[in-house]
C-alpha cells in the first residue's frame, strides 16, 4: 500500500520545528542533595526528521524526552510542540495535544493486560470518541506484522510483539510527533532491528517527526542526526551517523 499525500513524498514540511526546548531545567531534591537532570537545555528537533538522542546513564536523556512530550513538568525553561508552548496548556489542553499531537512509546511497552492488541493500538482513539481510519489501521498492522496477533492480549504476545503493537498505538492518530524511549531495549537483535527499520520507513515513506531516546550505536545509525546529553547538558551532535561515528562520540563522553 503506498500513501501519496505530502507526508510520503519526502519534501520537508514548511514551519516551525516538530519540537523544541528552552532553556530546559529539571531539578530534583533540594540544598545539598539537589540533582540537575537538565541543566538549561536548547534543542530543536525538526520536522520530517529521525533524531536520536544519546548519552551516558544519568546524562537527562529520558527526562529531556518526558518533559517535552507533557509528560513531566520543568523546573524552568520552555517547551514548544510545533509553535504551541507545553507550558501555557491547562489540564485539558495539555491532555488533547498529547492524544492529537504527540506519539510515545515506551520501553516498558505500556499495554493494557485486560485488552486484546487491536484494542490496544485503537485505545488512544476509542478514549477519545473517535473513530480510527480503517486503511491507516491495516497498513500500520501489515508494516508491524502483527495481524495475526490481533486478538491477543500482551500475555499472550512476545515482547516483541508487544513492542510493535505500542508503536501501532503510537502512530494510530496519525501524531505531529513520535517519541520512542529506549523502544528497542526489552527487545532480542531480531525484533529490536525490525522495529528500528519499521521507524526509520515512518519517517522516509510517511514522513514522520521521531525522536528517539537510546543507547544502541547501531540503533542511534538509522537516524538523520544524534544528539548527545552529558551532565543535562547538550554537549554535541553528528548529521548521518555510522554505528562507528557514534561509538567513538560515547567513548569520549564516557558513554
Amino acid at each position: 500500500m503506498t500513501f501519496t499525500d505530502e507526508a510520503t513524498t519526502g519534501v520537508a514540511t514548511t514551519g516551525p520545528p516538530a519540537a523544541r526546548a528552552v532553556d530546559l531545567v529539571k531539578t530534583y531534591g533540594r540544598g545539598d542533595a539537589v540533582v540537575h537532570a537538565l541543566d538549561g537545555v536548547d534543542v530543536e528537533f525538526e520536522r520530517g526528521r529521525f533524531t536520536a538522542v544519546m548519552g551516558p546513564s544519568g546524562s537527562g536523556k529520558s527526562t529531556l524526552m518526558h518533559c517535552m512530550a507533557g509528560l513531566d513538568t520543568p523546573t524552568s525553561g520552555r517547551t514548544f510542540v510545533g509553535d504551541q508552548e507545553i507550558g501555557l496548556l491547562d489540564d485539558a489542553g495539555l491532555t488533547q495535544m498529547r492524544r492529537d499531537h504527540i506519539g510515545f512509546v515506551f520501553q516498558s511497552f505500556n499495554l493494557v493486560p485486560t485488552l486484546t492488541a487491536a484494542e490496544n493500538i485503537t485505545l488512544p482513539l476509542d478514549l477519545a470518541g473517535a473513530k480510527a481510519d480503517r486503511v491507516w489501521f491495516d497498513y500500520l498492522v501489515e508494516q508491524l506484522g502483527i495481524g495475526d496477533r490481533l486478538s491477543h492480549r500482551p500475555s499472550e504476545m512476545s515482547g516483541g510483539q508487544q513492542q510493535r503493537v505500542a508503536c501501532a498505538r503510537a502512530l494510530i492518530g496519525r501524531p505531529d510527533l513520535i517519541f520512542a524511549d529506549e523502544p528497542t531495549g526489552n527487545l532480542d537483535s531480531n525484533s529490536s532491528a525490525e522495529m528500528l527499520r519499521f521507524l526509520r520507513r515512518s519517517v522516509t515513506e510517511l514522513h514522520q517527526s521521531i525522536v528517539m531516546v537510546t543507547h544502541d550505536a547501531r540503533g542511534a545509525a538509522y537516524a538523520d542526526r544524534v544528539v548527545f546529553l552529558a551532565d543535562g547538558k547538550v554537549v554535541g551532535e553528528l548529521s548521518s551517523p555510522t554505528a562507528d561515528t557514534v561509538l567513538e562520540r560515547m567513548k569520549e563522553l564516557g558513554g
